[in-house]
């Protein structure tokens, strides 16, 4: 019999482990998602995240380890096991087809019909308009093709599917990366109507401002593992930054007081305060600070789904 607490958690990642060839991009790593809450899923490029959420999204198989779903032990081999295990992903660039509207993305791939054979065009686009403006109001180009939208209206048809097809879990990779001030702010107003509803949010994201001001809860991963992991409000900018550059080695090869000074150093020439609207930059033609391939690394930079080389691994100073 489960416990109370355990019932907050919709999603369980246990000793998850993957290796491409002789290297190891994931390592025993243990996750937990909640529902209502927001999970902050950070660390620099090629710390494993993004393989760790291709796993629990199908896209990738697992070497060890088990997912477990409201407690129960499931295989997700595929992204429709994901989907219907109730975990939808939001990448980067939506998935969304440009050249439909709102309701053929909506629906694409899992449309209606009458009688087994004739799309329900009628009914696809009712659905669609009422599951939108639950999520965004201002929501109004229903018959133009999502390629001729704003990032934050393509975004909101993105959440709007996984709303609309009872996602539990919703894992979200850089999702302000191409939005304005304004759109971030809705963003941000989405979220907070997602968690209301009992959804669980994944968050992945180059900015820690974005980050901080949405994530209940922290999790810092560098080559593969969990290094670091905290509740928000208990945290700060620049212990967050010290774990992703200091990392996750035991082996220390430099001065860890002179990595301090480096991360203190990043955060005020990476890190700058976000301006009154909630811009990064006050030019809105200037790009954003997510931009950046690599903003918290000082390596060059490298494929997520690239892993560390234990050669890289060994020149990694430890946090303990």
């Amino acid at each position: 019999m489960k416990s109370v607490a355990d019932e907050s958690i919709l999603v369980s990642m246990r000793g998850i482990s993957r290796a491409f060839g002789g290297i190891q991009a994931i390592d025993g790593v243990d996750l937990d998602i909640r529902a209502g809450e927001v999970l902050g899923l950070l660390g620099h490029n090629g710390a494993g995240k993004s393989t760790l959420i291709s796993i629990l999204s199908g896209v990738t198989s697992r070497d060890t380890g088990e997912i477990l779903v409201r407690g129960e032990p499931v295989s997700i081999s595929s992204p429709r096991d994901a989907r219907q295990a109730g975990i939808e992903t939001i990448y980067q660039n939506l998935a969304l087809a440009d050249n439909l509207d709102a309701a053929s993305n909506l629906f694409l791939g899992r449309e209606k019909r009458r009688a087994g054979i004739f799309r329900d065009t009628r009914t696809m686009r009712r659905e669609t308009e009422e599951v939108l403006r639950q999520i965004n109001p201002r929501f109004q180009n229903l018959s133009s093709p999502v390629g001729s939208l704003s990032g934050g209206q393509r975004q909101s048809i993105a959440i709007a599917r996984a709303v609309h097809f009872k996602a539990s879990v919703l894992i979200m990779d850089e999702p302000t990366a191409a939005l304005g001030p304004s759109e971030t702010a809705l963003f941000k107003d989405l979220i907070k109507h997602l968690t209301q509803r009992g959804v669980g949010v994944v968050l992945i994201s180059h900015d820690i401002h974005d980050v901080f001001d949405l994530a209940d809860r922290l999790v810092v991963m560098a080559d593969g593992r969990v290094v670091g992991r905290m509740r928000t409000e208990e945290a700060t900018k620049e212990q967050v930054l010290e774990m992703i550059i200091l990392g996750g080695s035991k082996e220390v090869t430099i001065d860890a007081q002179e990595a301090r000074e480096e991360a203190h150093t990043l955060i005020s020439t990476l890190m700058p305060a976000p301006d009154p609207h909630g811009a990064l930059n006050a030019n809105p033609n200037e790009p954003m600070m997510n931009d950046d391939p690599a903003p918290f690394t000082t390596a060059p930079t490298r494929s997520e789904s690239e892993p560390r080389s234990a050669a890289t691994k060994s020149r990694r100073p430890s946090t303990s």
